[in-house]
């Protein structure tokens, strides 16, 4: 087999198993223990790469069972990877660590991969088709969306694409409340502006209900469909109509705006449907079944005088603590209905039927309830038979800013920027790719700032256009030498000299990125990692400026010429299948 076949797909994974084979190879050698746990048993490149192209803590973990020191452990293991012929040295670093220089052919290896896999290049099998829920957005349906809305629409639906990516199999989710008091307040303002809509002259909007324009279609719509039927009925008699009607139009604008961003939802689902079903009703009885919901009396709230009118109530409670809250909550008010905490524990409840696990996407603010709905998601586990994982990524909300100043936002109000808003500003055609890989330039948890005029800065100082113009320059490179005369080919990959093979170290870390990321359920790993790509291929780019010889048309040079074209349309693919578990486009110009 050759060292290339052997790499398998990717330096990382394939180096793995390796070192697994090594490890086994020392159990029949009685070095190690028979089935000696092999967990945290690391394979990665050194953080300092001058310290070689791989290091592993294999030594460092496996000492104590094997009842040696460390550093002995690691000369053993050297010992049987130098005999493979892809391993150009190995050397042991401080207490035991192992580090791995690995033999050119390696990294050939790697581009022949990435040209035969193209758009799977990266692709992982680790999800093993397990069922992920990931719920995202899930905004009132009571207005268009706006930006403070945008970033956890695009964490949660390139989180979605990364798990896609990695062999999860994903159901895009979107919860509809269309059961609270502000669908009333949503109802009573469209039946306002179905007032107008038939030539009602309605004044100023009372306080309280909805200002925004964005409801004079809603209200033209209603007048269409119903003409002139509710125009001196009384609220009973059309306000569950004006709701359904509402939440329907509402549902339509936002899926519309979301459009925009290109992100969609596999499923919808509404909580007035969760009621009419008796979800809550159920999930209670469950509870109770199983001795996790009884009937208490609420502790005063703590840290103030309780209200002159508070009174203890008999409240049905979950027993959060059982699960590490600091108190138990009810699921319903005194006055029957379920609190919100009641209905989410059964939508989770509901969600937890068809997934394997299950993933919230949430604003910070949201942060306080995070503790107990993962409690409920783990007494509601046992119902399921078996664990359900479950997490919560809280993200912070975009401080938009105009001319240096914050822009204010106010859905009440009806004053804030919509995302359609920011699609007409930027330009349709580059909206999506300048919103989408700028939410994922930070931490999702971390404070963001969206500034006008920097996003759509030609820089480096901006990630987007940074990494859409490395890939871009790929393309005029290759379309430039098609010109001349010049194709990639990979008949002579033994020409390029170490600078190119840095090149392709850097591309072969997306396979092992993508399972990473993957695994912590971070896409923006990805945005990070592609900024790093870019900018390893501009500063090669720039030697040329400099040194003719170091360009990748050679016109003298057609053999080398070739081996470097092959060389960046491989980087380009790999830009290109990054970019695209963003939901961004890999331009083919600028």
């Amino acid at each position: 087999m050759s060292d290339t076949e052997n790499i398998t797909q990717t330096v990382h994974a394939g180096f793995a198993a390796k070192l697994d084979a090594v490890l086994t190879a020392l159990e029949h050698d009685g070095v190690l223990p028979a089935d000696a746990p092999r967990k945290g048993v690391t394979v990665e490149p050194p953080r300092d790469p001058s310290h070689g192209d791989l290091a592993t803590n294999a030594a460092m973990v496996l000492a104590k069972q094997a009842k040696t020191n460390p550093r002995e452990l690691a000369g053993k293991i050297i010992e049987k990877l130098s005999a493979d012929d892809a391993v150009e040295s190995a050397e042991i670093a401080g207490p035991g660590f192992i580090n791995l220089r690995l033999g050119a052919s390696v990294w050939l290896g790697e581009l022949h991969a990435i040209a035969a896999m193209g758009e799977a290049y990266g692709q992982s099998t680790m999800g093993a088709g397990r069922r992920v829920n990931v719920e995202y957005v899930s905004a009132n349906p009571t207005g268009p969306m706006h930006m403070g809305h945008c970033r956890g629409a695009v964490v949660g639906d390139a989180l979605s694409s990364l798990l896609e990516f990695s062999g999860h199999k994903v159901t895009r989710e979107y919860y509809i409340n269309d059961a609270g008091g502000q669908v009333d307040v949503l109802a009573r303002s469209a039946h306002l502006r179905y007032l107008e809509a038939l030539g009602e002259d309605i004044g100023d909007i009372p306080e309280g209900l909805y200002p925004g324009d964005y409801l004079k279609p809603v209200g033209a719509a209603l007048a269409k469909l119903h003409g002139d039927a509710f125009k001196d009925a009384s609220e009973e008699d059309w306000l569950d109509t004006f709701r359904t009607d509402a939440v329907a139009q509402m549902m339509e604008l936002i899926k519309s705006d979301l459009h925009l961003l290109g992100i969609s939802h596999d499923l919808f689902s509404s909580e007035a449907v969760l009621h009419a079903k008796g979800k809550p009703a159920k999930a209670e009885a469950w509870l109770r079944e199983h001795d996790l919901v009884y009937d208490g009396v609420l502790e005063a709230p703590k840290g103030k005088a309780p209200p002159e009118d508070w009174e203890p109530v008999e409240l049905p409670l979950f027993r959060s603590t059982k699960f590490g809250d600091d108190q138990d909550r009810p699921i319903k008010k005194s006055d029957g209905k379920w609190t919100y905490f009641g209905a989410d524990l059964a939508y989770h409840m509901q969600k937890a039927e068809n997934a394997d696990e299950l993933i919230d996407i949430w604003g910070a603010d949201h942060a306080g309830t995070v503790k107990r709905i993962k409690a409920a998601v783990s007494a509601l586990s046992e119902g399921q038979g078996k664990a359900i994982p479950f997490d919560v990524k809280l993200v912070q909300m975009v401080q938009l800013m105009r001319d240096g100043e914050p822009v204010k936002m106010s859905k009440r109000s009806g004053n804030f920027i919509t995302i359609a808003d920011m699609v007409e500003e930027l330009g349709a055609d580059v909206a999506q790719n300048i919103i989408r890989f700028t939410m994922l330039t930070r931490k999702p948890e971390a404070q963001m700032e969206f500034d006008f005029a920097k996003v759509v800065e030609a820089s480096k100082d901006n990630p987007v256009f940074y990494v859409q113009y490395a890939h871009a320059r790929i393309q005029s490179t290759l379309r430039k030498a098609a010109a001349e005369g010049f194709a990639p080919s990979d008949a002579h990959l033994d020409q390029l000299g170490e600078e190119e093979l840095e090149l392709v170290k850097q591309a072969a870390q997306f396979p092992r990125l993508v399972e990473a990321a993957a695994s912590a359920r971070e896409p923006h790993r990805i945005a990070f990692y592609l900024y790093d790509l870019a900018g390893a291929f501009h500063a090669y780019w720039n030697l040329g400026n400099d040194r003719p010889d170091k360009r990748f048309i050679v016109a003298q040079s057609p053999d080398l010429t070739g081996a470097r074209l092959f060389l960046a349309l491989q980087l380009g693919q790999t830009i290109a299948n990054g970019l695209r578990i963003l939901g961004v486009e890999a331009v083919q110009e600028m």
